[in-house]
């Protein structure tokens, strides 16, 4: 009777330990983690708060690191949503798939106090190559011109270098920042610095009163109106990459951030909307 109960019990446990298994396995994933470019990230960020909102329960982790990070932590799976800023190239479109849920220019800042308020591309290559190294050279204060960076790994670095035709090891910086806050504290701070971030970054800090301004470049206004025309010359898409089609609620959170349910926070961002689906209503399966 002893060894009946005892067997009784243990199949009982077996039967629960099963069960158990079972329904881990079919309950819904209620955490993503999102890592990558310092331009996407403060507006992913916006987008999954108002996603996680409409989704208690669902917690969206986004860390920053750069565009490299971003492939790199969804190529190994530590992230199930990379962010980078700019197209992918190479055997990048093969091995990634690519969701655009925005346009953004690249532009170079200067401090408001800087008098300086055009520079053409050729006196911004010899700043960057150390070949002009004063403010006057170029008509402004007789002042050393402080060269601000992007560090390795950053896209906004690569389409700075593409687009005027220079090699990282070419250019002669005085500071080399990482993120766009970064480089829009050092120009802030420094009225004789020159830096290159994101437009739309930009822009946001000059509305809430940061003291740096956005210049042309070819010619062109840096600004959200003339990425949105087509005229700027120097523009990237802002991208939300995995490693495989997405599915559950990765998926789910990706076509949100395509929807027309966020184009308000995309503007409030300053960046171009680029609005391909229209999500009535989406649940966490």
């Amino acid at each position: 009777m002893k060894n009946q109960q005892k067997y009784t019990a243990l199949a009982v446990t077996l039967s629960l330990g099963m069960l158990l298994s079972a329904c881990q396995q079919n309950s819904p994933k209620t955490q993503l983690t999102l890592t990558g470019s310092s331009t996407v990230a403060p507006l992913t960020s916006e987008i999954a708060k108002r996603f996680e909102a409409k989704h208690p329960g669902v917690r969206i982790d986004v860390q920053t690191g750069g565009s490299s990070r971003g492939l790199a932590d969804a190529r190994s799976r530590l992230a199930n949503i990379g962010m980078v800023s700019r197209n992918l190239k190479g055997n990048e479109t093969g091995e990634f798939q690519s969701f655009a849920i925005a346009r953004d220019g690249i532009s170079i800042i200067l401090n408001t106090n800087n008098p300086v308020k055009i520079l053409s591309n050729e006196q911004i290559l010899n700043i960057y190559q150390g070949k002009i190294e004063n403010w006057k050279q170029v008509g402004g204060k007789d002042a050393p011109i402080t060269v601000v960076n992007k560090a390795e790994g950053r896209s906004t670095l690569e389409l700075f270098l593409g687009y005027f035709k220079l090699e990282n090891s070419q250019i002669k910086a005085d500071v080399v920042i990482g993120d766009n806050q970064q480089g829009i504290k050092t120009v802030a701070g420094n009225p004789n610095a020159i830096g290159y971030v994101s437009i739309g970054t930009a822009e946001y800090d000059i509305e809430r009163g940061v003291p740096i301004q956005l210049l042309p470049i070819g010619g062109v206004e840096a600004s959200t109106k003339t990425v949105q025309n087509g005229t700027f010359p120097l523009s990237r898409p802002l991208l939300l990459v995995t490693a495989k089609p997405p599915s559950g609620l990765t998926k789910e959170f990706i076509d949100f951030a395509q929807s027309q349910e966020v184009y308000d926070i995309v503007k409030q961002q300053n960046f171009v909307p680029i609005a391909t689906k229209n999500v009535a209503k989406t649940s966490v399966r």
